[in-house]
């Protein structure tokens, strides 16, 4: 057993599905380069790491850091529920907001059932940790025909601490027919850190359902993530979905994603910005299985410095899921001789009468546009902090319509891209 699964299991003390889940991940360790799905991301440097669980109580989380974001929100310290800076007013009647523990506290057994859920693949392994250590959570659910107007915020802070941390957290987004509701994640760095978080996220969508979702990974430079979206689209319900990758040293998310009804439609872009030597990894995984389903998927990637951005964008078409509209594209931006892309979409059709389409390109700035703007008297730092911005804004419009939000997330990548001095 390797240095990180023993700390992570030292005192462990749960039964049952818990139980199982812990021995299955022990049994089959950590994955390395011969498993497929892991072939781009060792974790040969994090299995030697040890890390502690987070107790109740942190150090004081600067108001500050949330001083920006408007209730309704939840707001989680180094996996912990903070009461004092979360505010869940300004929801409508029919719209809970509340953690995953206080949920479980209710008769209601459809969190008991999402926590409950087995991992069989032996790749799986942070999957099959988090079933067996996840003890909170956020839990959004929106009833029949509720319309949810202003955006429901879930903050998870990274907070500096004695040693290295570890925390395991669940989370449910479910809407029930016809609901919508805007949803924003926002990952922070209150400080400088090396944790590792590790989180699922379960989105069911009830038929007519339509859910909008934003993710925002700004973690310190040190900490490691792994987290996971399980989505599960009923008939006619709509997801669209955005993914920043600016922070972290090792940041892995599986978007896995089922349209199991007749005309569910996703539309999930992302950008993954990877600098200095951070490793970035990105692992898409969408079935069609009813028929006249669409899904869009564009995602940008940009690597400079020693960074590695990795993207694995798989969709797998049915049979019977005739009518299906399903096109992928992943474009990136090598930035220095010294980084790293690795890109693999994945098209897998076993239905007949669809349409779909997948495509990946890597490349350098355009050296004509480079000289257009250095003609213009722009210096070479200003010419490309331009390009890339203009290059990674492309995935924005199609899913983010608010203006107030857009021009948050806008502000978000550029400050990104003058942080990390791209290039």
């Amino acid at each position: 057993m390797t240095a990180l699964l023993d700390s992570l299991s030292t005192g462990f003390s749960g039964d049952g599905a818990r139980r199982a889940a812990l021995d299955a991940a022990l049994r089959d360790g950590l994955p390395h380069a011969r498993s497929e799905a892991w072939k781009y991301t060792s974790l040969r440097a994090l299995e030697r790491r040890g890390f502690s669980p987070t107790v109740l109580a942190h150090a004081a989380v600067d108001p500050a850091l949330v001083a920006g974001i408007p209730a309704p929100r939840l707001v989680f310290a180094n996996g912990r529920y903070d009461a004092a800076l979360s505010d869940i007013s300004g929801l409508p009647e029919g719209a809970r907001l509340l953690t995953m523990a206080g949920a479980l506290a209710d008769p209601d057994p459809r969190e008991s059932n999402v926590l409950a859920r087995s991992y069989e693949r032996a790749d799986e392994v942070f999957a099959r940790l988090n079933a067996a250590l996840a003890d909170d959570g956020a839990v959004l659910r929106i009833a029949e025909d509720v319309v949810v107007e202003p955006p429901v915020h879930l903050v998870f802070i990274g907070l500096p601490a004695e040693g290295d941390l570890a925390w395991h957290s669940r989370h449910l987004l479910e809407l029930r027919r016809n609901a919508s509701a805007t949803v924003v994640e926002h990952h922070i760095a209150g400080g400088e850190h090396a944790h590792l978080g590790n989180a699922i996220a379960h989105v069911h969508l009830a038929a007519g359902a339509t859910l909008r979702h934003a993710r925002v990974q700004e973690e310190s430079p040190r900490a490691t993530l792994f987290t996971r979206t399980d989505a599960v689209l009923a008939r006619e319900s709509s997801y669209r979905r955005l993914d920043l990758e600016l922070g972290a040293a090792l940041s892995r998310h599986e978007l896995n994603v089922r349209l199991e009804g007749d005309r569910a439609e996703l539309v999930a872009n992302g950008v993954l910005l990877a600098s200095g030597r951070r490793h970035l990894d990105t692992r898409l995984g969408i079935e069609h299985i009813a028929r006249d389903t669409r899904c869009e998927l564009g995602w940008r990637g940009m690597a400079a410095g020693r960074g590695r951005a990795v993207f694995h964008g798989g969709i797998e078409i049915r049979e019977g899921a005739d009518g299906t509209d399903a096109r992928l594209s992943n474009k990136n931006l090598l930035l220095s001789d010294t980084a790293e892309i690795d890109t693999q979409p994945v098209l897998v059709i076993h239905a007949d009468e669809v349409t779909a389409a997948h495509g990946a390109t890597v490349g350098e700035l355009d050296a004509d546009a480079m000289f257009y703007l250095r003609t213009r008297g722009l210096p070479e730092p200003e010419a490309r902090a331009l390009l890339t911005a203009a290059f990674v804004r492309e995935p924005l419009l199609s899913v983010v319509q608010a203006p107030a939000m857009r021009e948050m997330l806008e502000a978000r990548l550029d400050r990104a891209i003058d942080a990390q001095a791209l290039g």
